[in-house]
């Protein structure tokens, strides 16, 4: 068991790594970027298949955050690969030995993706709190005018 360190400028956050036998050991490059995260073993795919990519971790996150996971911006581009939930919530109760992190994709055409390949990243945020909904009559702010006219 690898205990990792986020260095944060406020609040340092520990989280506890499972590696599997010979996996990508996991670093933050810059403070507050997100973390790559690597293809544990080499995988075909079909054009068509969908498939979950082993990442070769599992985590124990800090209580109270959970973690998004979202693909690369090469990994369409590169690899003709999409990530079937378009981003992954992981919770904190996600934490077993066995709970190893997978990456759910589908191939738009036929590959193979070397071991150590950087498909996705992840980055951790505290769970959304408890929320009260109360309705109103009316909102009381100006109008953008719909959809997609931000700063026209």
């Amino acid at each position: 068991m690898w205990t990792w360190k986020i260095n944060t400028q406020e609040n340092p956050v520990t989280i506890n790594i499972k590696y599997l036998p010979n996996a990508h050991l996991l670093e933050q490059v810059n403070w507050g970027s997100w973390i790559d995260l690597y293809t544990y073993e080499e995988t075909i795919l079909k054009r068509g298949e969908q498939r979950y990519i082993n990442l070769g971790i599992a985590m124990q996150l800090p209580d109270g955050y959970e973690a998004i996971m979202a693909p690369r911006s090469s990994t369409y581009k590169n690899w003709g690969l999409i990530q079937t939930n378009s981003i992954g919530i992981i919770d904190s109760t996600y934490c077993g030995d066995n709970d190893i992190w997978m990456f759910p994709v589908y191939a738009f055409k036929d590959i193979t993706i070397p071991k150590n390949t950087r498909l996705c990243q992840f980055r951790i945020q505290k769970e959304q709190p408890k929320i009260n909904f109360n309705r109103v009559e009316a909102l009381n702010n100006p109008d953008r005018n719909g959809l997609g006219h931000s700063g026209l």
